[in-house]
């Protein structure tokens, strides 16, 4: 990964997620100061708690690509270490979405006379589910390419003492 690829990486890194922080504080300060009175078509309590932890799920598999970038650059991604945060992304992905499954069941009773909409926001739950298993493919791949590099290093390893 080139050095002006991890720069250009980290400078969105950096932007989405200070404009995440921003969001949750504001959407924290509404909550707590309750000046935003609800108009009782949506209930906008449960739904700014809800957007919090969603962005907060975002903000996870942020700082954890963040971490991988870093190992990349290193050249130490092909170890055991790079699994945690491939496995909090994981989590981050499947998280997101049961918190949309969440946003889903409470946008459900508004859409009695078009249940075609909890239908479609049903499916991008499912298809973030989908993210989460490319994900995890990704990191059964990582996990050949880490014994393909233990494999290599053994046998260099062996290769040394006949020399």
């Amino acid at each position: 990964m080139g050095k002006l690829t991890v720069r250009a990486l980290r400078a969105v890194l950096v932007v989405v997620l200070a404009g995440t922080v921003f969001v949750q504080a504001l959407m924290l300060w509404a909550l707590i100061s309750g000046n935003d009175p609800e108009d009782g078509s949506l209930p906008l309590t449960q739904l700014r708690v809800i957007t919090i932890l969603g962005i907060g799920t975002a903000q996870v598999a942020m700082v954890c690509v963040w971490r991988l970038v870093t190992m990349v650059r290193r050249g130490t991604v092909f170890s055991h270490a790079a699994f945690r945060y491939v496995d909090a992304i994981i989590g981050a992905i499947v998280a997101a979405a049961l918190v949309w499954f969440a946003v889903t069941a409470l946008n459900a009773p508004g859409q009695r006379d078009d249940p075609g909409v909890t239908l479609i926001m049903g499916g991008v739950g499912l298809a973030i589910l989908g993210v989460a298993l490319i994900v995890l493919v990704l990191r059964t791949l990582l996990a050949q390419a880490v014994a393909r590099d233990v494999e290599a290093a053994e046998m260099q390893a062996e290769l040394d003492e006949v020399i």
